[in-house]
């Protein structure tokens, strides 16, 4: 039987089953251990990935400048970790997150966890350590940003509770905002900054091509006729002096009720008024020119005759005057009064000049150098339907469009203030506007060198800028004229679109996409004068895109040319950001810019926020390992 026993072979099988089943347990077990443990990989470096980024995203750019951490910062990015990694997941145990700030302002970061195996703890191994490595940077690479900056005169106001006005608080930021984005710029990096402050007008002149500018242009302005007409003389009575005799103060006499007279009409209001009689007045002077001297007058020159005058006056004098609504009758009498006075006569030396009031021709070929650098637009029409805008007829819209030489609808006109003025309307702002010629020797407003007609400082084109640069050009913006949205808007989309008159400097080089952003910050709300000479000429005058029997205000239709320019601009992948700083975010400025990209900054520190949150946007966040 034992040889039989040691013949037979039908129990090996089991045998070396048996042997082998450690073997094959460390086989399969170690598979659904690892299994296991990549899995927590690359969910911790996930999680890790998300820490860094959420951190990086919460320093922003100003550290680079001011040197502080925000506050939350280290908060933001372990909160960002625990949601896309929670402690237990997949039965992990001694989770942990570590973040550090790197030398050039990345977050880099580390994650582990223990992963507990479920069958090699059979040979003793009872969990896996799994860890990863994280980093993220925020670089600033090609980059253009155009800055549309309000500069009218409420630019010179001080928000409640700010130390510096506006204009001040905004240079600052602006300084603040491009060390941010230089302090976060990528190795060899471009970002080029342009500048367009406006106000009533643009001050581009200086970067627009001859051949862009028109030789012969029409103003509202006058001309002398050759004809003259006499001034009248005039007379004035100055330097009473008291000599002898009495005069009582006026006393009352008697009172009476007042008549009340109703409105006309419903816009009108009702008044009293004293329609009763008073005595008679037995007031009496007699004269008496004691000397006379003549002299010549230069400045203006004419004849100057001064009567050196005795007067005495004897009797009453009676007046009425209204108190609420009483007629109040009053009397003062003089006895041997005497004043000495001069009556002083001045009889011009010179005749008034007739002029023609109209729209002349004007050779401006030497613009250059006899104006500011502040244009009229080009053709444009009185638009009916801004949804849907005719861009052949209202050049000055067609950002892109590049003008032809010779053709004066295409091109710009330089601004000549001092030639224009507002025909019919006086110095002192009365009067209407008159269209057709007006010829008389009336001297009528010189409305193209008043205050809201303000030229404002140059404009400049997209370029690198250093930070000595940066203060040379803040320090050129003055705070004056009105507020006009359009034209600023219209420059700005017109130096930074990719594809317009400035295309061979401002499109995409060959795999190197550029990000484009057009920052429009104004302080008040559209502010016209339809007496102002600005970019579309008197438009009072003019009418070249509003007139008063028009169904918009002048100040909607700069609103809704505002948006068509805003919304061109967005075409070119352009975007758009809207900063009303000491005012509100009406709704054209909201639409222009879109939800996330509008602020209103009702002082500096909040400006600057807002300036901040730009910049953050502007870059590159990315894992860099």
């Amino acid at each position: 039987m034992l040889r039989r026993l040691a013949k037979d072979r039908s129990g090996n099988t089991l045998a070396l089953l048996a042997a082998a089943i450690l073997p094959l347990l460390g086989l399969v077990g170690s598979g659904v251990d690892m299994g296991r443990a990549y899995l927590v990989s690359a969910r911790l470096q996930q999680a890790c990935d998300a820490g860094v980024l959420a951190a990086r995203k919460k320093f922003g750019t100003e550290p680079t400048v001011t040197g502080m951490i925000p506050a939350g910062t280290a908060d933001m990015g372990q909160r960002f970790f625990n949601t896309n990694f929670r402690d237990g997941m997949y039965g992990s145990a001694n989770r942990d997150f570590t973040m550090t700030l790197e030398g050039d302002f990345a977050i880099s970061g580390t994650a582990s966890a223990d992963v507990p195996t479920s069958v090699m703890n059979v040979f003793g191994f009872d969990n896996v350590p799994v860890d990863v490595e994280c980093e993220a940077v925020l670089n600033v690479t090609a980059l253009d940003i155009m800055m549309v900056l309000d500069v009218t005169g409420s630019m010179r106001h001080t928000n409640f509770g700010d130390s510096s006005s506006r204009i001040d608080s905004l240079k600052q930021t602006i300084r603040g905002f491009h060390g941010q984005l230089e302090g976060a710029k990528a190795p060899g990096a471009l970002i080029r900054y342009g500048f367009v402050p406006y106000a009533t007008n643009v001050n581009v002149g200086s970067l627009l091509e001859d051949s862009w500018v028109a030789d012969q242009w029409l103003y509202q302005t006058r001309e002398d006729t050759g004809l003259r007409t006499s001034v009248a003389a005039k007379t004035i009575w100055r330097n009473w002096e008291y000599v002898s005799g009495d005069r009582t103060p006026w006393t009352l006499v008697s009172t009476y009720n007042a008549t009340w007279v109703p409105p006309v009409g419903s816009d009108e209001e009702g008044y009293y008024r004293c329609e009763g009689a008073q005595p008679a007045n037995t007031w009496t002077f007699t004269d008496t020119v004691e000397s006379t001297a003549t002299d010549v007058a230069i400045d203006p020159p004419g004849v100057e005759t001064i009567e050196y005058t005795r007067r005495v006056q004897n009797g009453t004098r009676y007046g009425t005057s209204l108190n609420g609504s009483s007629c109040e009758i009053k009397k003062a009498t003089d006895t041997n009064f005497v004043e000495t006075y001069e009556k002083v006569t001045f009889v011009p030396a010179f005749e008034k000049i007739i002029y023609e009031y109209d729209q002349f021709s004007k050779d401006v070929s030497n613009w250059r150098s006899e104006t500011t650098g502040c244009i009229e637009e080009r053709a444009t029409t009185q638009i009916s339907d801004y949804s849907n805008v005719d861009f052949s007829k209202n050049l000055d819209l067609d950002i892109d469009l590049v003008p032809t030489a010779g053709d004066p609808d295409t091109q710009w006109k330089p601004r000549y203030p001092e030639i224009i003025y507002a025909r019919s309307i006086s110095s002192d702002g009365s009067g209407d506007f008159t269209t057709p010629k007006v010829r008389t020797d009336e001297e009528y407003a010189q409305s193209g060198t008043w205050w809201f007609s303000d030229c404002p400082a140059q404009a400049q084109k997209l370029q690198e800028m250093t930070a000595e640069e940066v203060d040379a050009y803040l320090a050129t913006l003055q705070p004056f004229g009105a507020t006009y949205h359009d034209i600023g808007m219209i420059w700005g989309a017109r130096l930074i679109s990719p594809t317009g008159i400035f295309a061979s400097e401002n499109g995409d080089q060959p795999g190197e996409p550029k990000s484009r952003h057009l920052i429009f910050l104004t302080d008040g709300q559209t502010e016209p004068y339809d007496l102002a000479y600005g970019a579309y000429g008197v438009d009072g005058l003019d009418q070249r895109r509003w007139d008063s029997s028009a169904s918009l205000t002048l100040a909607e239709t700069i609103e809704a040319r505002f948006g068509v320019a805003c919304s061109e601009v967005r075409k070119r992948n352009v975007t758009v950001w809207v900063i009303a700083f000491g005012t509100y975010a009406n709704q054209a400025m909201i639409d222009c810019a879109g939800a996330g990209r509008y602020f209103e900054a009702s002082n500096a520190a909040e400006l600057n926020d807002a300036f901040t949150a730009i910049a953050k946007s502007v870059g590159d966040l990315r894992l860099s390992q």
